[in-house]
C-alpha cells in the first residue's frame, strides 16, 4: 500500500476504550467521552471498500465536513470540538441513532432507480407520477436507511417502521426530522451560492450522555451528498441529457461500466495508478467547488506519523 494514503488504521491513543472501523472512517472512543475520528483515504461504493486508497480523499472529506458543521452549528448542535490534523476530527462521544436520515430534493440515484423499476412509494413516502430522472420533487422528502455494519448494505426503512420497531422514539424522531429539514435548507443555500444544487444527502445523529441530540459524522461532503451544477441544469433536463454531477457517482458509473455493482460473484475492476490519480483530482475539484476555496495538499510523506503526532499533541494540551 502506498505510503502516502491512509488505508489501514491501527492507532493507539492514550485512554483508548474501543475502536470502530467503518467503511471510510476509524472511530476511537477515549476516556472522558472523547471521540477521535480519522478520515481515511478508503473509497467505498455499493457498500464495498475499494482495494486502494485515494490520495487526499480523507483530508478533503474531513475539511469539507468541518466547514459545513461550522456553517450550521447555529441551527443544529454538533459533536465536533477540534480538528488537530487535516484527516482528524475530535469531539464528544455520543450514542448514535441506528438510522441515517436521507433527504432528497431531486429524483436521483437510488430513488431514480426505484422509480424506474415502477415504485412510487419510497420509505413510506409517495413520489409523484410523471417525473423523470433528476427532476426536482415538489418538496424535499426524507427516506431513512438503517445503518449497516461494515460489509452489509444499508436498507430503506419508513418512518412508521422506525417508530413501530422502537428504533427511535417518536419524540426523538421529530427532532431528527426537524434538524434534517433545517440542515438541508441551509446546505441548499450554501450550494446555491457556489453555483451548485444540493440534490440529496444524509445526516447522522447521536445523543450525548446529557441527552442532547447532536449532528455526528460528516455533512455535505461528496461522499454523503450528491451535487449538480446549477448552470445548465434546466437545459439538460429539458433535452433529456444527464446532469453534470459533483459526487461519488462518477466512481459508481465507472464500476457499473466494468460490471461491478457489489453483487455476489462480481470482482472489483483493477484500479490503475492513472485511474486513482484521476479520482483524486476529481475529489480535489469537488472540494474547491463545494467550499469555494483552493485545496491545499497536506504533507503526506509520513502520513501515519503526522496523524499520530498531531492527535497526541492535542490530547496533551487539554
Amino acid at each position: 500500500m502506498s505510503n502516502n494514503t491512509v488505508y489501514e488504521t491501527n492507532f493507539t491513543f492514550p485512554g483508548q476504550k474501543n475502536v470502530y472501523i467503518g467503511k471510510v472512517r476509524a472511530v476511537y472512543t477515549l476516556e472522558n467521552d472523547k471521540l477521535v475520528m480519522v478520515a481515511t483515504d478508503r473509497l467505498s461504493a455499493f457498500d464495498v471498500v475499494m482495494p486502494k486508497g485515494i490520495p487526499y480523499k480523507g483530508q478533503i472529506l474531513n475539511q469539507i465536513a468541518t466547514q459545513m458543521m461550522a456553517a450550521t452549528e447555529d441551527i443544529v448542535p454538533n459533536w465536533l470540538t477540534a480538528t488537530p490534523d487535516p484527516n482528524v476530527a475530535i469531539g464528544v462521544a455520543c450514542e448514535p441513532f441506528k438510522i441515517e436520515m436521507v433527504i432528497r430534493g431531486y429524483l436521483s440515484g437510488h430513488a431514480a432507480r426505484e422509480y424506474k423499476a415502477g415504485k412510487r412509494i419510497l420509505c413510506g413516502v409517495n413520489m409523484p407520477e410523471g417525473m423523470k430522472e433528476n427532476d426536482k420533487f415538489p418538496n424535499p422528502i426524507i427516506t431513512p436507511a438503517t445503518k449497516a455494519e461494515m460489509g452489509d448494505h444499508d436498507e430503506d426503512i419508513s418512518r412508521e417502521d422506525i417508530l413501530s420497531k422502537g428504533i427511535v422514539s417518536s419524540d426523538d424522531y421529530e427532532v431528527l426530522e426537524k434538524y434534517t429539514y433545517a440542515l438541508f435548507e441551509r446546505g441548499t443555500k450554501i450550494a446555491a451560492e457556489r453555483g451548485l444544487i444540493l440534490v440529496d444527502t444524509k445526516y447522522e445523529f447521536g445523543k450525548t450522555k446529557e441527552g442532547e441530540i447532536v449532528l455526528i459524522d460528516e455533512i455535505h461532503t461528496p461522499d454523503s451528498s450528491r451535487y449538480f451544477y446549477s448552470d445548465g441544469y434546466q437545459k439538460r433536463q429539458d433535452s433529456n441529457e444527464p446532469q453534470k454531477q459533483l459526487s461519488k457517482e462518477f466512481v459508481r458509473q465507472w464500476l457499473i461500466e466494468n460490471n461491478f455493482q457489489g453483487l455476489e460473484g462480481q470482482t472489483v475492476p483493477e484500479m490503475t495508478d492513472e485511474y486513482i490519480e484521476s479520482v483524486s483530482e476529481r475529489y480535489i475539484e469537488l472540494y474547491e467547488h463545494i467550499t469555494g476555496e483552493s485545496f491545499v495538499k497536506a504533507d503526506t510523506t509520513h502520513i501515519y506519523d503526522r496523524i499520530n503526532r498531531n492527535v497526541l499533541n492535542y490530547l496533551e494540551s487539554l
